[in-house]
């Protein structure tokens, strides 16, 4: 699965990349890119890139996965009105209602779900969703920042100040989720409570646990900033492989262009 860059629109460089990795025999993970092919729609609604890292065996994780990113292009684009963050959050609580009645029917999948994270960019305005330990980062002035917190159990323990940032990487509970798309009654989705200004040259990067875990923030700037977003998947995919590769490698790098459309 690749992003079809021939379908970018100009102002955005696109890249994305899964792999297997090297202990598991399915992959969970799924990601997509879209934006509208209407020019009016394009400029009202942006455009959308999600990933997801599913949970609950082998079959059910990939249905969970593969759900989550259907749904929220789906809903997004039929729920949008003129709100990027609203339509966000409208279509993760789709999403997680979709996947309970999607278990519902099928028994042998109880348990599933899934981590999500969408952003939407609209002209240089970013609005993102999250739930789960899949990451969002921003490179700027290749300096990395991370946008969204994980909704883990060790997360919890960092943020609480028990455990310190640098060793929850390597804590072995960090894989305990206390968020999920299609776990509990209701999910809490965070996001941007508005959107956040990008300017030329900024880089935006999704990715599944499977690369954080075992490649460092620093090693994942310095990939964004020595390389084309598509040479930085495959050279980040590749690295975590070295590394074991435990866990499915998802990612998506958007490198922002000069020549974005303007919002309205």
């Amino acid at each position: 699965m690749s992003v079809d860059c021939s379908k970018v629109k100009p102002g955005m460089e696109v890249a994305g990349l899964t792999d297997v990795g090297c202990q598991r025999e399915n992959n969970e993970d799924s990601y997509l890119y879209w934006e509208p092919a209407d020019e009016e729609e394009f400029r009202r609604k942006g455009r959308l890139a999600v990933i997801a890292d599913g949970m609950g065996g082998h079959e059910g994780g990939q249905e969970a996965s593969r759900l989550a990113v259907e749904t929220v292009r789906e809903v997004y684009d039929q729920a949008f009105r003129d709100d990027p963050q609203a339509a966000l959050v409208e279509s993760f609580a789709a999403a997680h209602s979709r996947i309970q009645d999607y278990a519902e029917q099928h028994p042998v999948f109880h348990g599933m779900g899934t981590t999500c994270t969408a952003l939407v960019l609209r002209g240089q305005q970013l609005f993102f969703a999250h739930v789960g330990d899949s990451r969002l980062y921003l490179v700027r002035d290749a300096r990395i920042l991370r946008l969204t917190r994980d909704h883990s159990y060790v997360g919890r323990l960092v943020e609480s100040g028990i455990v310190r940032a640098e060793d929850a990487e390597k804590h072995p509970q960090r894989h305990i989720l206390t968020a999920a798309l299609g776990a509990g009654r209701d999910v809490a989705v965070d996001g941007a409570e508005q959107g956040l200004a990008l300017q030329d040259g900024d880089d935006l990067l999704l990715c599944t646990d499977g690369l954080w875990s075992v490649v460092s923030d620093r090693e994942i700037e310095a990939a964004v900033n020595g390389n084309a977003p598509a040479e930085c998947c495959a050279a980040l995919v590749k690295l975590a492989r070295q590394r074991g590769g435990p866990d499915n490698i998802t990612l998506q790098v958007l490198r922002i262009g000069p020549e974005l459309h303007p919002s309205s």
